[in-house]
């Protein structure tokens, strides 16, 4: 995309990558980028369904807040054949917290009925949510007709809550009530007022619920492509929110939701969960298991990429090896190769990087996305829709307060032909600066142009952001379709001396602070590449520990946990502080006869046996990646050879050859990565380098060269290339 590229001449250039040493040039190592485009990595199951946004009530009203040509070309980013080409989409049934306020389509108790539904669901269309997923349709399918007939749009649809006299009464509400006073959190394990056994009346007509609704957006010209049972169903969320656990979601399904829309409306889709990844194989191993009545009904699984903290640093930075697993259950379990598994929502939380102001922050939060998206494709999903389509400056309208980023941002105030009357804030947005004022209202146009975001956006009152281009770089290519293939960054040719970004000459690791080196991180193992996400040192109370730095410049440091993370089933970063923490204490012992060690545990023991760190190969083989490509690290037996590494105390490297080919233990995942897919129209590589220093490449299909090139500091490239 062109703004894009503009930004990586500016960071890095072309050519092969060097350094000034002194009075020397050094020419950094070339790394391996190894595709093979005729093997795809799940040959058996449904291709890429492609991209998307969420068309929520907050996304409407800005996108309708812009003048005619500000809204044209919004579509045209989005959806256009020059933009993002979306072409996945989701809304909300009822209101959920990016709305003005709460409403459902039937406030009348027990109206089980639902005579007194909204067939119009008039406040949507009143808002502009019907008609702008209408222009959606229109351009997404204009701009690509040869795939109109085949995909085309494709919207989900999700509720967050029930009307009130659906649900239970929350702890919130008055001792004694019937039902829940509010849409806004959730009595649990389900929120449904009577439950969900096959004679709930309220679970019946929140069922019918579903139908209506479907069928009322059917009659303005949306046909969704499916619905989710609930958004979030584990959290009892301050803003609407109804909870299920795995067989209360089930029971709904089986006795209510299953069977009314496979009568009323049989080519909707069902998708279970909508919840992070770290339950998304236990929700499944129980619902999708054949021989559960709900089992039938199923055709989908949606995730979000939260980590569920309150470090939302770690949003879309977690649960890889769950989404390997969780192909791996769907294999073993015989689950339809039909069954799609899609991210369902993912955004950057608060505020929005117009708003900070630190070009540092909205770069990293891009390089997340465009990382999160290549990781999820490479374990087998199907597509990717982030959440608000658009949002205000600050990351609203949200009637909770719960500011978020988004890849475009309407801020009408700044369009040329505003002539001041346009005030920073709109109506609609009452949250007012909960994080001080707006810094990127402080800068000119040109100060923002030279940001990445371009003038003649702006002058429509539109902000596109780093994000919109990282992610463009797989949307406009990765269309539906496409099939993910074999693909993964190797080791430079030079070996242990002579990484990607530690050349000879050099006697530490490079590509800049590591912003993975914080708590909560998981342990992986990828191809060693000389870097700072690879340093670990055995300090002086034996904890490995690493060092970086967060997306503000602060300071971090963590160590190796001695505990596998129960949801992620690896080792995770955890805090070196003893009596805080529990971070595991290691000593290196030599084999005998071996010029290889074991890092044994020696403040945990499992058994009468020692205890040492192991290679823990990642389910499904690691997809599109293969085995070397994120296989986690835990405690185990030292008899195996999972439990023996090469110790570099010198580089901090520890790294093992039990794939065959080198790995080396990594927070989180490396600087530079790889995707590739086989598309229809080409074949396509994206390329991403989060590091601060610039990366030669060689890159090779099915062992033959195919190009040598260089990607800069901080960016993204897409290789479009012929048959070969």
């Amino acid at each position: 995309m062109r703004g894009r590229e503009e930004r990586e001449e500016e960071a890095g250039g072309g050519g092969g990558a060097a350094d000034d040493a002194g009075s020397r040039r050094v020419v950094r190592p070339s790394a391996i980028v190894d595709v093979d485009f005729e093997k795809r990595a799940f040959p058996d199951r449904s291709p890429i369904l492609g991209f998307g946004g969420a068309f929520t009530e907050a996304a409407a009203m800005n996108f309708w807040s812009l003048n005619e040509d500000g809204r044209d070309a919004v579509m045209d980013l989005l959806f256009g054949k020059e933009g993002l080409g979306y072409s996945l989409g989701r809304t909300h049934i009822n209101s959920c917290d990016f709305s003005v306020k709460s409403y459902s389509f039937d406030e009348v108790e027990d109206d089980f009925e639902l005579l007194d539904f909204d067939d119009e669901v008039t406040h949507d269309l009143d808002v502009g949510m019907v008609d702008m997923m209408l222009l959606a349709t229109k351009v997404a399918r204009e701009s690509f007709p040869h795939e109109s007939s085949e995909y085309g749009m494709r919207i989900v649809a999700s509720p967050w809550s029930p009307p009130p006299w659906m649900k239970a009464p929350t702890k919130g509400d008055v001792a004694g009530a019937l039902h829940a006073e509010n849409m806004t959190g959730s009595f649990e394990p389900v929120c449904i007022r009577d439950g969900v056994g096959r004679n709930s009346k309220y679970a019946k007509s929140w069922a019918l619920f579903f139908s209506k609704f479907i069928s009322a957006y059917s009659n303005h010209g949306i046909e969704f492509y499916g619905v989710t049972v609930q958004n979030e169903p584990e959290f009892p969320a301050p803003w609407e929110a109804c909870s299920y656990d795995a067989p209360t979601q089930g029971e709904f399904i089986a006795n209510h939701l299953g069977p009314t829309l496979a009568e009323s409306h049989p080519n909707t889709k069902i998708l279970i969960f909508d919840h992070n990844k770290d339950h998304m194989v236990e929700w499944a191993e129980f619902l999708l298991n054949p021989d559960h009545p709900a089992s039938k009904y199923i055709s989908g699984t949606a995730y979000h990429w939260y980590a569920g903290g309150m470090d939302r640093t770690l949003d879309g930075a977690l649960g890889a090896p769950n989404m390997h697993r969780m192909i791996s259950e769907l294999n073993m379990m015989n689950v339809n190769r039909g069954h799609v598994l899609i991210n369902s929502e993912a955004c950057h939380c608060p505020t929005t990087g117009y708003a900070g102001g630190d070009l540092n922050v909205a770069w990293a939060r891009a390089s997340r996305n465009a990382h999160t998206i290549l990781a999820d494709l490479a374990a087998g999903s199907n597509g990717f829709i982030e959440w608000n389509l658009i949002l205000d400056s600050i990351g609203g309208p949200n009637h909770l307060g719960n500011l978020c980023d988004s890849p475009l941002l309407a801020v009408p105030h700044r369009a040329v032909d505003s002539d001041g009357k346009i005030p920073d804030q709109l109506d609609f947005e009452l949250a007012g600066h909960p994080f001080g004022r707006v810094n990127g209202d402080g800068k000119t146009r040109e100060e923002l142009q030279a940001e990445g975001s371009p003038t003649k956006y702006l002058d429509l009152g539109i902000v596109v952001q780093p994000m919109y281009y990282y992610v463009g770089h797989i949307t406009r290519f990765v269309r539906p379709g496409s099939w993910a293939v074999s693909a993964l960054v190797d080791s430079s040719v030079g070996g242990a001396k002579s990484r990607i970004f530690r050349p000879t000459e050099a006697d530490v690791p490079g590509g800049g602070i590591n912003d993975l080196a914080r708590v909560g991180i998981e342990a992986t193992l990828w191809p060693c590449e000389g870097s700072t996400r690879q340093e670990w040192l055995l300090n002086d109370a034996k904890q490995l520990q690493v060092f970086g730095h967060d997306w503000l410049g602060a300071p971090t440091t963590s160590c190796l946990g001695m505990r596998a993370d129960g949801a992620l089933g690896g080792l995770v970063l955890t805090t070196c502080n003893v009596t805080t923490g529990f971070p595991g204490i290691y000593e290196v012992v030599q084999i005998p006869e071996k010029q290889k060690v074991h890092i044994v545990l020696t403040n945990k023991k499992f058994s009468s046996k020692l205890t040492c760190l192991v290679v823990q190969p990642l389910r499904n083989n690691g997809g599109a990646y293969g085995p070397r490509g994120g296989a986690q690290v835990n405690h185990g037996s030292c008899e195996d050879t999972w439990a023996e590494w090469v110790y570099d105390p010198s580089a901090g490297e520890i790294s093992s050859t039990v794939f065959g080919g080198e790995v080396c233990l990594t927070t989180g995942w490396p600087f530079l990565q790889v995707g590739a897919f086989d598309t229809k129209a080409a074949k396509i590589a994206v390329i991403l380098n989060e590091a601060r220093e610039s990366a030669n490449y060689v890159f090779r299909n099915k062992g033959k060269t195919i190009v040598t090139a260089s990607v800069p500091p901080l960016s993204i490239q897409t290789l479009s290339l012929d048959e070969q």
